[in-house]
Protein backbone atom coordinates (compact mmCIF):
# COMPACT_ATOMS: atom_id res chain seq x y z
CA UNK A 1 0.00 0.00 0.00
CA UNK A 2 1.87 3.74 -1.06
CA UNK A 3 2.20 6.01 1.96
CA UNK A 4 0.51 9.30 2.37
CA UNK A 5 2.91 12.12 2.62
CA UNK A 6 1.63 15.04 3.96
CA UNK A 7 1.54 18.12 2.09
CA UNK A 8 0.89 21.78 2.72
CA UNK A 9 -1.68 23.64 0.81
CA UNK A 10 1.41 25.28 -2.05
CA UNK A 11 2.87 22.11 -2.02
CA UNK A 12 -0.89 20.53 -3.42
CA UNK A 13 -1.13 23.68 -5.70
CA UNK A 14 2.00 22.66 -7.18
CA UNK A 15 0.98 19.45 -7.47
CA UNK A 16 -2.53 20.25 -9.55
CA UNK A 17 -0.72 22.72 -11.95
CA UNK A 18 2.54 19.44 -12.70
CA UNK A 19 -0.74 17.44 -13.16
CA UNK A 20 -2.89 19.71 -15.40
CA UNK A 21 0.02 21.18 -17.31
CA UNK A 22 -0.52 25.02 -16.29
CA UNK A 23 3.19 23.79 -14.74
CA UNK A 24 5.97 21.33 -16.52
CA UNK A 25 8.95 23.16 -14.38
CA UNK A 26 8.91 25.14 -10.72
CA UNK A 27 10.32 27.85 -10.52
CA UNK A 28 10.57 30.44 -7.82
CA UNK A 29 12.34 33.14 -6.38
CA UNK A 30 13.77 34.95 -3.35
CA UNK A 31 13.07 38.08 -3.48
CA UNK A 32 14.70 40.42 -1.06
CA UNK A 33 15.22 44.17 -0.77
CA UNK A 34 18.75 45.20 0.31
CA UNK A 35 17.89 47.58 2.77
CA UNK A 36 19.37 45.53 5.59
CA UNK A 37 20.16 42.39 6.66
CA UNK A 38 17.88 39.06 6.71
CA UNK A 39 16.42 37.79 9.82
CA UNK A 40 14.72 33.99 11.23
CA UNK A 41 11.46 35.55 9.38
CA UNK A 42 13.52 35.76 5.82
CA UNK A 43 14.94 32.01 6.74
CA UNK A 44 11.32 31.01 6.78
CA UNK A 45 10.83 32.32 3.15
CA UNK A 46 14.25 31.14 2.58
CA UNK A 47 13.43 27.54 3.19
CA UNK A 48 10.15 27.70 1.06
CA UNK A 49 10.77 29.65 -1.80
CA UNK A 50 14.02 27.44 -1.78
CA UNK A 51 12.68 24.48 -0.64
CA UNK A 52 9.58 23.76 -2.58
CA UNK A 53 12.49 24.64 -5.87
CA UNK A 54 14.15 21.41 -4.48
CA UNK A 55 11.73 18.96 -3.85
CA UNK A 56 10.35 19.58 -7.33
CA UNK A 57 13.29 19.18 -9.00
CA UNK A 58 12.90 22.89 -10.18
CA UNK A 59 14.49 25.94 -9.81
CA UNK A 60 14.92 29.55 -7.39
CA UNK A 61 16.41 32.71 -8.09
CA UNK A 62 17.61 35.11 -6.02
CA UNK A 63 16.50 38.53 -6.96
CA UNK A 64 16.80 41.60 -5.54
CA UNK A 65 14.34 43.93 -5.28
CA UNK A 66 16.48 47.42 -5.80
CA UNK A 67 13.78 49.92 -7.26
CA UNK A 68 14.14 52.21 -4.37
CA UNK A 69 17.91 53.51 -4.29
CA UNK A 70 17.85 55.68 -1.38
CA UNK A 71 17.84 52.90 1.41
CA UNK A 72 19.66 50.62 -0.95
CA UNK A 73 23.62 49.50 -0.75
CA UNK A 74 25.76 46.47 -1.42
CA UNK A 75 26.70 45.80 1.83
CA UNK A 76 23.24 44.00 2.41
CA UNK A 77 23.27 42.73 -0.97
CA UNK A 78 26.42 40.68 0.01
CA UNK A 79 25.55 39.65 3.21
CA UNK A 80 22.11 38.25 1.82
CA UNK A 81 24.09 36.60 -0.28
CA UNK A 82 26.38 35.19 2.53
CA UNK A 83 23.58 34.41 4.80
CA UNK A 84 21.55 32.19 1.57
CA UNK A 85 24.43 30.27 0.99
CA UNK A 86 25.01 29.73 5.04
CA UNK A 87 21.46 28.35 5.10
CA UNK A 88 22.71 25.52 2.41
CA UNK A 89 20.89 26.92 -0.87
CA UNK A 90 21.94 28.04 -3.84
CA UNK A 91 20.05 30.22 -6.36
CA UNK A 92 19.59 29.30 -10.11
CA UNK A 93 20.14 32.58 -10.87
CA UNK A 94 21.11 36.27 -9.64
CA UNK A 95 18.62 39.07 -10.90
CA UNK A 96 18.10 42.44 -9.78
CA UNK A 97 15.22 44.92 -10.50
CA UNK A 98 16.99 47.01 -12.20
CA UNK A 99 17.79 44.76 -14.56
CA UNK A 100 14.08 45.32 -15.95
CA UNK A 101 14.16 49.40 -15.59
CA UNK A 102 13.50 49.77 -19.37
CA UNK A 103 11.31 46.83 -19.68
CA UNK A 104 9.10 47.87 -16.75
CA UNK A 105 9.20 51.89 -18.17
CA UNK A 106 8.39 50.62 -22.21
CA UNK A 107 5.22 48.20 -20.14
CA UNK A 108 4.44 51.67 -18.08
CA UNK A 109 4.75 53.29 -21.53
CA UNK A 110 2.29 50.73 -22.67
CA UNK A 111 -0.14 51.22 -20.34
CA UNK A 112 -0.56 54.47 -20.96
CA UNK A 113 -1.00 54.52 -24.70
CA UNK A 114 -4.14 52.13 -23.69
CA UNK A 115 -5.30 54.55 -21.68
CA UNK A 116 -4.87 52.82 -18.37
CA UNK A 117 -2.19 55.08 -16.75
CA UNK A 118 -1.82 58.43 -16.00
CA UNK A 119 0.85 61.03 -14.46
CA UNK A 120 -0.44 62.85 -11.43
CA UNK A 121 0.24 66.51 -9.84
CA UNK A 122 -1.66 65.38 -6.61
CA UNK A 123 0.81 66.26 -3.89
CA UNK A 124 1.06 62.97 -1.40
CA UNK A 125 -1.13 64.65 0.92
CA UNK A 126 -3.76 65.49 -1.80
CA UNK A 127 -3.34 61.68 -2.34
CA UNK A 128 -4.61 60.59 0.72
CA UNK A 129 -7.39 62.97 0.94
CA UNK A 130 -8.73 61.65 -2.27
CA UNK A 131 -8.00 58.28 -1.74
CA UNK A 132 -11.02 57.68 0.74
CA UNK A 133 -11.26 54.95 3.70
CA UNK A 134 -12.25 51.45 4.09
CA UNK A 135 -16.09 52.78 4.91
CA UNK A 136 -15.77 55.13 1.55
CA UNK A 137 -14.77 55.60 -1.94
CA UNK A 138 -12.39 57.28 -2.87
CA UNK A 139 -12.33 60.38 -5.51
CA UNK A 140 -10.58 60.88 -9.11
CA UNK A 141 -8.04 62.95 -9.61
CA UNK A 142 -8.46 66.51 -11.15
CA UNK A 143 -5.72 65.30 -13.52
CA UNK A 144 -6.98 61.62 -14.39
CA UNK A 145 -8.64 63.03 -17.44
CA UNK A 146 -5.06 63.85 -19.32
CA UNK A 147 -5.31 62.28 -22.45
CA UNK A 148 -2.41 59.40 -23.63
CA UNK A 149 -0.71 61.91 -25.55
CA UNK A 150 -0.44 64.51 -22.28
CA UNK A 151 0.51 61.53 -20.27
CA UNK A 152 3.36 60.14 -22.81
CA UNK A 153 5.15 63.71 -22.74
CA UNK A 154 4.67 64.33 -19.61
CA UNK A 155 6.36 60.69 -18.07
CA UNK A 156 9.13 61.54 -20.62
CA UNK A 157 9.50 64.85 -18.62
CA UNK A 158 9.73 62.91 -15.73
CA UNK A 159 12.21 60.17 -17.35
CA UNK A 160 14.63 63.18 -18.52
CA UNK A 161 14.85 64.78 -14.87
CA UNK A 162 12.72 67.71 -15.50
CA UNK A 163 10.47 67.25 -12.15
CA UNK A 164 11.56 67.65 -8.57
CA UNK A 165 11.24 64.51 -6.14
CA UNK A 166 7.14 63.87 -5.63
CA UNK A 167 6.04 66.83 -8.16
CA UNK A 168 4.42 63.71 -9.80
CA UNK A 169 3.57 60.11 -9.96
CA UNK A 170 2.71 57.78 -12.47
CA UNK A 171 -0.61 56.05 -11.88
CA UNK A 172 -2.40 52.91 -12.55
CA UNK A 173 -6.03 53.94 -14.06
CA UNK A 174 -8.43 51.78 -12.41
CA UNK A 175 -10.75 51.91 -9.81
CA UNK A 176 -11.56 55.00 -6.99
CA UNK A 177 -14.39 53.09 -5.79
CA UNK A 178 -12.84 49.95 -5.42
CA UNK A 179 -13.36 48.16 -1.97
CA UNK A 180 -9.83 47.09 -2.27
CA UNK A 181 -7.63 50.04 -1.54
CA UNK A 182 -4.35 49.11 -3.22
CA UNK A 183 -6.76 48.86 -6.78
CA UNK A 184 -7.81 52.89 -6.05
CA UNK A 185 -5.42 53.96 -8.70
CA UNK A 186 -2.24 53.31 -7.23
CA UNK A 187 1.34 54.95 -7.94
CA UNK A 188 3.06 52.83 -9.93
CA UNK A 189 6.33 54.94 -10.93
CA UNK A 190 8.07 57.89 -8.54
CA UNK A 191 10.17 60.18 -8.91
CA UNK A 192 13.56 60.02 -7.21
CA UNK A 193 16.79 62.23 -7.81
CA UNK A 194 19.26 59.45 -5.86
CA UNK A 195 22.24 57.48 -7.32
CA UNK A 196 21.81 54.02 -7.65
CA UNK A 197 24.09 51.19 -6.79
CA UNK A 198 24.14 49.15 -10.12
CA UNK A 199 22.77 51.61 -12.59
CA UNK A 200 24.14 55.15 -11.34
CA UNK A 201 22.55 58.40 -12.52
CA UNK A 202 21.01 56.52 -15.73
CA UNK A 203 17.42 56.42 -13.98
CA UNK A 204 15.25 59.17 -12.20
CA UNK A 205 12.31 57.77 -12.19
CA UNK A 206 11.67 54.31 -10.41
CA UNK A 207 8.73 51.62 -10.25
CA UNK A 208 6.93 51.03 -7.18
CA UNK A 209 7.20 47.60 -5.62
CA UNK A 210 3.46 46.38 -6.80
CA UNK A 211 4.12 47.21 -10.53
CA UNK A 212 7.88 46.30 -10.68
CA UNK A 213 7.26 42.49 -8.58
CA UNK A 214 4.83 41.12 -11.29
CA UNK A 215 6.83 41.99 -14.00
CA UNK A 216 9.74 40.78 -12.86
CA UNK A 217 8.23 37.36 -12.61
CA UNK A 218 6.98 37.60 -15.75
CA UNK A 219 10.78 38.28 -17.08
CA UNK A 220 12.13 35.39 -15.30
CA UNK A 221 9.26 32.78 -15.55
CA UNK A 222 8.33 32.71 -12.18
CA UNK A 223 5.58 29.81 -11.74
CA UNK A 224 4.98 30.41 -8.16
CA UNK A 225 5.36 33.22 -6.72
CA UNK A 226 5.69 32.89 -2.97
CA UNK A 227 4.97 35.59 -0.25
CA UNK A 228 3.51 36.25 3.05
CA UNK A 229 0.11 37.15 3.88
CA UNK A 230 0.37 40.87 4.22
CA UNK A 231 0.44 40.80 0.37
CA UNK A 232 -2.89 39.34 0.14
CA UNK A 233 -4.72 42.45 -0.68
CA UNK A 234 -2.31 43.30 -3.10
CA UNK A 235 -2.88 40.64 -5.49
CA UNK A 236 -5.43 41.73 -7.44
CA UNK A 237 -3.18 44.52 -8.25
CA UNK A 238 -0.76 42.22 -9.18
CA UNK A 239 -3.08 40.23 -11.10
CA UNK A 240 -4.33 43.58 -13.11
CA UNK A 241 -0.85 44.21 -14.12
CA UNK A 242 0.01 40.84 -15.18
CA UNK A 243 -3.38 41.06 -17.33
CA UNK A 244 -2.65 44.62 -18.87
CA UNK A 245 1.33 45.15 -19.00
CA UNK A 246 1.31 42.37 -21.99
CA UNK A 247 3.64 39.97 -20.14
CA UNK A 248 2.90 36.42 -21.86
CA UNK A 249 2.76 33.86 -19.49
CA UNK A 250 1.21 35.15 -16.72
CA UNK A 251 2.93 33.90 -13.07
CA UNK A 252 0.62 33.57 -10.15
CA UNK A 253 1.10 34.70 -6.58
CA UNK A 254 0.58 32.45 -3.32
CA UNK A 255 0.57 33.60 0.17
CA UNK A 256 1.57 31.92 3.14
CA UNK A 257 1.72 32.78 7.05
CA UNK A 258 5.12 34.89 8.15
CA UNK A 259 6.85 34.20 11.03
CA UNK A 260 6.35 35.37 14.41
CA UNK A 261 8.35 34.20 16.94
CA UNK A 262 7.47 34.86 20.89
CA UNK A 263 9.95 37.33 22.47
CA UNK A 264 11.31 38.64 18.98
CA UNK A 265 10.60 41.26 16.88
CA UNK A 266 11.37 40.70 13.31
CA UNK A 267 11.08 43.97 11.74
CA UNK A 268 13.38 44.91 9.35
CA UNK A 269 13.19 48.70 9.89
CA UNK A 270 13.15 48.45 13.75
CA UNK A 271 16.17 45.94 13.54
CA UNK A 272 18.33 48.50 11.88
CA UNK A 273 16.85 51.56 14.73
CA UNK A 274 18.72 48.84 17.23
CA UNK A 275 22.14 48.81 15.07
CA UNK A 276 22.34 52.92 14.14
CA UNK A 277 21.36 54.14 17.70
CA UNK A 278 24.23 51.58 19.49
CA UNK A 279 21.99 49.73 21.33
CA UNK A 280 23.34 46.45 19.90
CA UNK A 281 26.68 46.15 18.45
CA UNK A 282 25.56 45.63 14.89
CA UNK A 283 23.54 43.40 12.41
CA UNK A 284 25.18 40.52 13.89
CA UNK A 285 25.35 40.94 17.09
CA UNK A 286 24.50 37.73 18.89
CA UNK A 287 21.16 38.65 20.74
CA UNK A 288 20.23 39.48 17.03
CA UNK A 289 17.04 37.96 15.12
CA UNK A 290 19.13 38.46 12.06
CA UNK A 291 20.68 35.25 10.27
CA UNK A 292 24.10 37.24 10.80
CA UNK A 293 23.49 37.41 14.84
CA UNK A 294 22.42 33.40 15.20
CA UNK A 295 25.06 32.38 13.03
CA UNK A 296 27.77 34.75 15.24
CA UNK A 297 25.47 32.73 18.49
CA UNK A 298 26.39 29.70 17.11
CA UNK A 299 23.18 28.37 15.91
CA UNK A 300 23.94 25.80 12.87
CA UNK A 301 22.36 26.39 9.68
CA UNK A 302 20.60 22.35 9.64
CA UNK A 303 19.25 23.08 12.66
CA UNK A 304 17.34 26.76 11.55
CA UNK A 305 16.22 24.65 8.14
CA UNK A 306 14.96 21.56 10.85
CA UNK A 307 13.20 24.36 12.69
CA UNK A 308 11.11 25.66 9.48
CA UNK A 309 10.18 22.05 8.44
CA UNK A 310 8.46 21.21 11.96
CA UNK A 311 6.55 24.87 12.19
CA UNK A 312 5.69 24.18 8.13
CA UNK A 313 3.69 26.61 5.64
CA UNK A 314 0.25 27.55 6.26
CA UNK A 315 -2.33 30.56 5.94
CA UNK A 316 -3.20 30.97 9.69
CA UNK A 317 -0.97 33.32 11.40
CA UNK A 318 -0.17 32.56 14.93
CA UNK A 319 2.66 32.85 17.46
CA UNK A 320 5.98 30.30 17.38
CA UNK A 321 7.60 29.65 20.73
CA UNK A 322 11.07 30.58 20.70
CA UNK A 323 12.10 27.44 22.51
CA UNK A 324 10.81 25.22 19.58
CA UNK A 325 14.25 27.06 18.14
CA UNK A 326 16.15 26.44 20.75
CA UNK A 327 15.44 22.90 21.19
CA UNK A 328 16.05 22.21 17.53
CA UNK A 329 19.78 23.76 17.87
CA UNK A 330 20.03 21.73 21.24
CA UNK A 331 19.39 18.56 19.04
CA UNK A 332 21.45 19.29 16.46
CA UNK A 333 24.57 20.07 18.69
CA UNK A 334 23.91 17.66 21.28
CA UNK A 335 24.35 15.18 18.34
CA UNK A 336 27.62 16.57 16.96
CA UNK A 337 29.17 18.69 19.53
CA UNK A 338 32.63 18.11 20.87
CA UNK A 339 32.76 17.90 25.36
CA UNK A 340 35.52 20.24 26.96
CA UNK A 341 35.51 21.27 30.30
CA UNK A 342 35.16 25.00 31.34
CA UNK A 343 35.24 26.38 34.47
CA UNK A 344 33.03 29.88 34.47
CA UNK A 345 33.65 30.57 38.27
CA UNK A 346 36.65 29.37 39.35
CA UNK A 347 37.95 28.76 42.71
CA UNK A 348 41.19 27.28 43.83
CA UNK A 349 41.15 23.34 44.70
CA UNK A 350 44.16 21.67 46.19
CA UNK A 351 45.24 17.85 46.34
CA UNK A 352 47.44 17.99 49.56
CA UNK A 353 48.25 14.32 49.27
CA UNK A 354 49.01 14.93 45.48
CA UNK A 355 52.73 14.52 44.99
CA UNK A 356 54.64 17.94 44.45
CA UNK A 357 55.42 18.80 40.70
CA UNK A 358 53.71 15.28 39.21
CA UNK A 359 51.20 15.95 35.99
CA UNK A 360 48.81 12.75 35.00
CA UNK A 361 47.43 12.94 31.50
CA UNK A 362 43.84 11.86 31.77
CA UNK A 363 42.02 10.60 28.84
CA UNK A 364 38.46 11.96 28.45
CA UNK A 365 36.17 11.82 25.66
CA UNK A 366 35.63 14.39 22.95
CA UNK A 367 31.97 12.93 21.79
CA UNK A 368 29.88 10.20 23.22
CA UNK A 369 30.11 7.51 20.80
CA UNK A 370 32.66 9.18 18.52
CA UNK A 371 35.13 6.55 19.53
CA UNK A 372 37.83 10.21 19.46
CA UNK A 373 39.41 10.91 22.98
CA UNK A 374 41.73 14.15 23.90
CA UNK A 375 43.89 13.78 26.76
CA UNK A 376 43.67 16.59 29.69
CA UNK A 377 46.61 17.44 32.50
CA UNK A 378 46.08 16.79 36.29
CA UNK A 379 48.19 17.66 38.77
CA UNK A 380 48.12 19.05 42.93
CA UNK A 381 46.11 22.12 42.12
CA UNK A 382 43.01 22.68 39.67
CA UNK A 383 39.70 24.78 39.33
CA UNK A 384 36.38 23.48 40.58
CA UNK A 385 33.07 25.91 39.87
CA UNK A 386 32.46 28.22 42.80
CA UNK A 387 28.76 27.25 43.19
CA UNK A 388 29.94 23.54 43.44
CA UNK A 389 31.04 24.03 47.20
CA UNK A 390 29.17 24.44 50.07
CA UNK A 391 30.76 24.62 53.58
CA UNK A 392 28.12 22.41 54.80
CA UNK A 393 25.65 20.23 53.30
CA UNK A 394 22.69 21.83 52.69
CA UNK A 395 20.32 19.11 52.61
CA UNK A 396 20.44 15.19 51.39
CA UNK A 397 19.96 15.84 47.78
CA UNK A 398 23.19 17.85 47.64
CA UNK A 399 25.87 15.68 45.96
CA UNK A 400 28.19 18.02 45.22
CA UNK A 401 31.15 18.94 47.43
CA UNK A 402 31.24 20.31 50.86
CA UNK A 403 33.46 19.83 53.97
CA UNK A 404 34.00 15.96 54.96
CA UNK A 405 32.45 15.62 51.62
CA UNK A 406 33.46 13.10 48.68
CA UNK A 407 32.96 13.56 45.31
CA UNK A 408 34.63 12.46 41.96
CA UNK A 409 36.14 14.93 39.47
CA UNK A 410 35.29 13.59 36.06
CA UNK A 411 37.70 11.00 34.27
CA UNK A 412 40.18 11.30 37.29
CA UNK A 413 39.61 10.24 41.18
CA UNK A 414 37.92 10.83 43.99
CA UNK A 415 38.37 13.28 46.31
CA UNK A 416 37.17 14.87 49.85
CA UNK A 417 37.29 17.90 51.08
CA UNK A 418 39.44 18.60 54.31
CA UNK A 419 39.45 21.97 54.78
CA UNK A 420 39.00 25.48 53.02
CA UNK A 421 41.20 29.00 53.42
CA UNK A 422 39.22 32.44 53.02
CA UNK A 423 40.31 35.88 52.48
CA UNK A 424 39.95 38.91 55.16
CA UNK A 425 36.09 39.15 53.79
CA UNK A 426 35.54 35.50 54.29
CA UNK A 427 35.29 34.93 50.42
CA UNK A 428 36.95 31.21 49.65
CA UNK A 429 39.99 31.40 48.36
CA UNK A 430 41.24 27.41 48.28
CA UNK A 431 39.76 24.21 49.17
CA UNK A 432 42.15 21.95 50.24
CA UNK A 433 41.29 18.08 49.59
CA UNK A 434 42.84 14.82 49.24
CA UNK A 435 42.35 12.00 46.70
CA UNK A 436 42.12 8.31 47.03
CA UNK A 437 44.99 7.04 44.28
CA UNK A 438 43.10 3.72 43.81
CA UNK A 439 39.96 5.42 42.24
CA UNK A 440 40.88 6.58 38.91
CA UNK A 441 38.67 6.48 36.54
CA UNK A 442 38.74 3.21 34.03
CA UNK A 443 41.12 1.41 35.99
CA UNK A 444 40.73 -1.77 37.79
CA UNK A 445 39.35 -1.83 41.33
CA UNK A 446 37.81 2.02 40.71
CA UNK A 447 34.72 0.62 41.38
CA UNK A 448 33.67 2.76 44.72
CA UNK A 449 30.71 4.58 44.17
CA UNK A 450 29.89 8.18 45.29
CA UNK A 451 26.93 10.28 43.77
CA UNK A 452 28.50 13.76 42.87
CA UNK A 453 30.91 14.12 39.91
CA UNK A 454 32.47 17.57 38.74
CA UNK A 455 34.18 19.19 35.83
CA UNK A 456 37.45 20.42 36.50
CA UNK A 457 40.39 22.27 35.20
CA UNK A 458 43.95 21.72 36.01
CA UNK A 459 45.64 25.42 36.91
CA UNK A 460 49.01 25.24 35.34
CA UNK A 461 47.95 24.54 31.81
CA UNK A 462 44.20 26.20 32.07
CA UNK A 463 44.17 28.31 28.97
CA UNK A 464 41.63 31.84 30.25
CA UNK A 465 38.97 32.89 28.76
CA UNK A 466 35.82 35.70 28.30
CA UNK A 467 32.39 34.18 28.02
CA UNK A 468 29.51 36.07 26.68
CA UNK A 469 25.66 34.77 28.26
CA UNK A 470 22.48 35.92 26.50
CA UNK A 471 19.17 36.27 27.52
CA UNK A 472 16.09 37.61 25.43
CA UNK A 473 16.65 41.25 23.38
CA UNK A 474 12.91 41.74 23.86
CA UNK A 475 10.39 41.06 26.86
CA UNK A 476 7.25 41.22 26.85
CA UNK A 477 4.84 43.10 29.37
CA UNK A 478 1.13 43.29 30.56
CA UNK A 479 0.17 44.92 27.51
CA UNK A 480 1.34 42.30 25.40
CA UNK A 481 4.21 44.59 24.10
CA UNK A 482 7.29 44.01 23.25
CA UNK A 483 10.21 45.88 25.14
CA UNK A 484 14.19 45.29 25.51
CA UNK A 485 15.25 43.69 28.23
CA UNK A 486 18.06 45.00 29.75
CA UNK A 487 19.56 41.86 31.33
CA UNK A 488 20.04 40.22 27.86
CA UNK A 489 23.97 39.81 27.81
CA UNK A 490 26.41 39.78 30.70
CA UNK A 491 30.26 38.74 30.37
CA UNK A 492 31.76 36.45 33.11
CA UNK A 493 36.18 37.12 32.89
CA UNK A 494 38.04 34.61 34.22
CA UNK A 495 36.81 31.78 32.80
CA UNK A 496 39.45 28.56 33.03
CA UNK A 497 39.30 25.90 29.86
CA UNK A 498 41.04 23.36 28.83
CA UNK A 499 43.87 23.30 26.98
CA UNK A 500 42.36 20.82 24.16
CA UNK A 501 40.29 23.99 23.48
CA UNK A 502 43.99 24.80 21.59
CA UNK A 503 43.85 22.21 19.17
CA UNK A 504 40.67 22.74 18.24
CA UNK A 505 38.81 24.65 15.31
CA UNK A 506 37.99 28.08 16.58
CA UNK A 507 34.38 27.66 14.82
CA UNK A 508 33.86 24.73 16.30
CA UNK A 509 30.60 24.55 18.77
CA UNK A 510 31.62 23.37 21.74
CA UNK A 511 29.82 21.34 24.95
CA UNK A 512 31.01 22.93 27.95
CA UNK A 513 30.57 19.97 30.07
CA UNK A 514 27.62 20.99 32.74
CA UNK A 515 27.16 24.10 31.85
CA UNK A 516 25.59 24.32 28.02
CA UNK A 517 27.00 24.37 24.21
CA UNK A 518 29.49 27.20 23.52
CA UNK A 519 31.50 28.70 20.36
CA UNK A 520 33.93 31.12 20.13
CA UNK A 521 32.85 35.10 18.91
CA UNK A 522 33.83 35.40 15.62
CA UNK A 523 34.55 39.08 15.82
CA UNK A 524 36.10 39.22 19.30
CA UNK A 525 38.11 36.15 19.90
CA UNK A 526 41.52 35.22 19.33
CA UNK A 527 44.14 33.10 20.20
CA UNK A 528 45.36 35.52 22.56
CA UNK A 529 41.88 36.37 23.88
CA UNK A 530 39.25 33.75 23.77
CA UNK A 531 35.69 35.10 23.95
CA UNK A 532 32.96 32.39 23.80
CA UNK A 533 29.42 32.53 23.01
CA UNK A 534 27.04 30.50 25.16
CA UNK A 535 24.88 28.85 21.73
CA UNK A 536 21.90 27.24 24.20
CA UNK A 537 21.71 25.93 27.77
CA UNK A 538 21.82 22.04 28.31
CA UNK A 539 18.75 21.92 29.96
CA UNK A 540 15.46 21.25 27.44
CA UNK A 541 12.17 21.55 29.28
CA UNK A 542 10.54 22.63 25.79
CA UNK A 543 8.36 19.39 24.40
CA UNK A 544 7.52 19.90 20.59
CA UNK A 545 4.02 19.13 19.61
CA UNK A 546 2.95 16.05 18.45
CA UNK A 547 3.02 15.14 14.55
Amino acid sequence: MEEKTSRNFIEEIIDGDLESGRTQRVVTRFPPEPNGYLHLGHAKAISVDFGLAEKYGGSCNLRFDDTNPVKEDTEYIDAIKRDIEWLGYRWERECYGSDYFQYMYERAVDLIRNGLAYVDDLTPEQMREYRGTLTEPGRESPYRSRTPEENLELFERMKNGEFPDGSRVLRAKIDMASPNLNMRDPAIYRIVHAEHHRTGSDWVIYPMYDFAHPLEDAAEGITHSLCTMEFEDHRPLYDWVVEHAGVGQPPHQYEFARLNLSNTVMSKRYLKKLVDDGVVEGWDDPRMPTISGIRRRGYTPEAVRDFCERIGVAKAVSEVDIRLLEHCVRSDLNEHADRLMAVLDPVKLTITNYPDGQTEMMEAENLPGSGRTHEMPFSKHLYIEREDFREERPNKKYFRLYKGGEVRLKNAYIIKCEDIIKDADGRITEILCTYDPDSKSGMPGADRKVKGTLHWVDQEHAVPARVRIYDALFTENELGEKDLNPESKRELNGVMVEPEIRHLDPGARLQFMRQGYFVQDSVLSSPDSLVFNKVVGLKDSYKPPAA
